[in-house]
C-alpha cells in the first residue's frame, strides 16, 4: 500500500492520490482529462483508502440525454468521475482547447480492471446483464479470460423499478459480498441513477457504469471493429445490429448533440478572441 510515515502525512498522501482529473464542460457535463492508466490507479487508491465513489461512462446519448432528464443531469453533477467513452467527446473536448489523445471506453476499462485484479484481488460485484442466464455467461467469460480475477457476486434486476424490499436484499447482497467494485450494466439513465442512489448505502468503495459492456463481455452483442470504433462510427455499427433498440435514440440524440455542442464551441472561440 503506501510507505509506513506519521499519520498526518499518511493522510495527505492519500488525498493527493486520490484526487479527481481535471475536467471540461461538454453541454454542461464535466468530463475527465483521464486515460486508462490514470483511471486503474484511481480505482486502486479508492480502494486502498476505502473512499466511496462512482464513475459514469458517458457517451453522446449520455450528455445529451442529460439535458432534459434533471435526474440524470444530477448524477453526472454528483459523480466522483464521468470519464470520456465516445469519440465524438474527445474530439468536442479537443476542439476546446485541449490534448486527450483516447477515450476511456468503458469495455476496455472493464477488461483491463480485469485484467489488473487478477493480481490485485480486487473483487468485483456484477450488477446487470439482460437476465439471470446472460450474467452468468458474463462472469463465465471473465473468469475464463482473467484467471485469477474475483467474481464475488451478481443480479439481474427485473425491467421495472425496485420495491423497497427488493432493494434492500440487494443492498445486503452486495455488501455482504465485501465487493471492492460494483460493475453497474443496466444502461443509460438507469445506472447513473442507480449508482446516485445507492451510493450512500453500498459500502463497496468503488461503484462504475459500464451500460454495453455487459453484452458485449458476455458474448450476447460483437463490438464494432476498430476502425469504426477510432472514426466515431460506433454508433452506426450498434445501429445495424439492433436498429429496432437504438434507432430511436441516435435519430433524436445525435443531431441534438451537433447542434448543442456547435453553439457551444462558437460561445468558446468568441470568448477566445475577447482575451
Amino acid at each position: 500500500m503506501f510507505p509506513e510515515q506519521s499519520e498526518d502525512h499518511t493522510e495527505d498522501h492519500l488525498e493527493a492520490a486520490i484526487r479527481s482529473p481535471s475536467t471540461v464542460p461538454v453541454l454542461g457535463v464535466p468530463l475527465a482529462l483521464t486515460d486508462y492508466d490514470r483511471m486503474l490507479e484511481w480505482i486502486e487508491d479508492m480502494v486502498a483508502g476505502q473512499r466511496r465513489g462512482y464513475v459514469c461512462v458517458a457517451n453522446v446519448h449520455t450528455v445529451t440525454l442529460s439535458g432534459e432528464d434533471p435526474e440524470l443531469r444530477a448524477a453526472l453533477l454528483h459523480s466522483s468521475i464521468n470519464v470520456p467513452d465516445g469519440q465524438p467527446l474527445v474530439w468536442a473536448m479537443n476542439a476546446l482547447g485541449y490534448s486527450l489523445g483516447d477515450r476511456v471506453y468503458g469495455p476496455e476499462l472493464m477488461s483491463r480492471a480485469c485484467a489488473r485484479a487478477a493480481s490485485s484481488s480486487h473483487r468485483f460485484y456484477l450488477y446487470g446483464g439482460r437476465n439471470q442466464g446472460a450474467l452468468v455467461q458474463l462472469a463465465l467469460n471473465l473468469r475464463q479470460r482473467y484467471p485469477g480475477v474475483k467474481i464475488v457476486g451478481g443480479y439481474s434486476p427485473p425491467h421495472r423499478p425496485l420495491s423497497a424490499q427488493e432493494r434492500s436484499a440487494v443492498t445486503e447482497e452486495i455488501n455482504r459480498s465485501e465487493a471492492d467494485v460494483v460493475w453497474v450494466g443496466i444502461g443509460v439513465p438507469k445506472q447513473e441513477k442507480w449508482m446516485a442512489e445507492m451510493r450512500p448505502h453500498l459500502d463497496a468503495p468503488v461503484l462504475i457504469g459500464v451500460g454495453a459492456a455487459f453484452d458485449f463481455h458476455a458474448g450476447l452483442v460483437p463490438q464494432a471493429p476498430n476502425w469504426m470504433q477510432d472514426a466515431g462510427l460506433e454508433w452506426a455499427y450498434r445501429l445495424a445490429h439492433e436498429p429496432r433498440r437504438l434507432w430511436r435514440r441516435y435519430l433524436r440524440y445525435n443531431p441534438r448533440f451537433v447542434g448543442g455542442f456547435a453553439r457551444q464551441l462558437v460561445n468558446h472561440r468568441r470568448i477566445e478572441r475577447r482575451r
